[in-house]
């Protein structure tokens, strides 16, 4: 009997526990997130977004070290932000002077929002959302870029046959550069041999890294 009695005081505490998780989790199921401009002619402009799985936004300090890097490269850049998520990446290219970036992401949801963000910065002019995948895109892609975004969901091993197509196809301009993040537990990425490292840094979980092709 006694056991009986704890076993269903251990049934009744897991199901009240789920209940709780569950709880917590449809109170951010939907809910608004920012992403903050850091730099240039929208600088301090918070735009929102409804996060989703996988949906990582480029931190404020890594976005920060980032663009400058790009300085000396992004005026009137064409970019293409390729797994574009949130957009924030682009978004911050285009404010910081990039003429063009295309918005490429497989999910239609996280690109009506980024063609929402470029109506309201009233940019429409300037970018362009494709709902594809990456590889799609980059398979089908006919103009050369002169930055180029590769930020992949984490632990997927999309980079290095993303950016072997990006050399096969053509779409790097002379002295491009691509910038790609992945986990920090990784081995550095896998990018075709004749592309060299001019930056790389750790940032908590993250690494981040600034190639061109030689």
């Amino acid at each position: 009997m006694v056991v009986q009695i704890l076993v269903l005081e251990d049934l009744y505490r897991t199901t009240l526990r789920f209940g709780e998780e569950m709880t917590r989790s449809e109170k951010h199921t939907g809910k608004r997130q920012k992403v903050r401009i850091i730099g240039g002619q929208w600088r301090g402009r918070k735009l929102s977004f409804t996060p989703a799985d996988g949906l990582r936004p480029t931190g404020d300090r890594i976005r920060e070290t980032l663009f400058n890097w790009l300085a000396p490269a992004i005026q009137g850049a064409r970019c293409v932000d390729l797994f574009a998520g949130s957009g924030a990446l682009g978004l911050e290219a285009l404010s910081r002077g990039a003429s063009h970036c295309d918005f490429v992401d497989s999910s239609n949801a996280a690109l009506s929002q980024v063609s929402e963000h470029l109506n309201s910065l009233e940019a429409a002019d300037r970018g362009q959302c494709h709902p594809v995948s990456a590889q799609q895109f980059v398979a089908s892609a006919t103009q050369a870029y002169d930055i180029v975004f590769v930020d992949p969901p984490f632990m997927q091993q999309l980079v290095a046959p993303i950016c072997e197509a990006l050399a096969v196809q053509h779409l790097l301009n002379k002295n491009a550069l691509i910038y790609i993040e992945t986990e920090a537990i990784t081995s550095p990425p896998k990018v075709p041999m004749d592309w060299k490292l001019h930056r790389e840094r750790v940032a908590g979980s993250v690494a981040y890294h600034l190639f061109s092709p030689c």
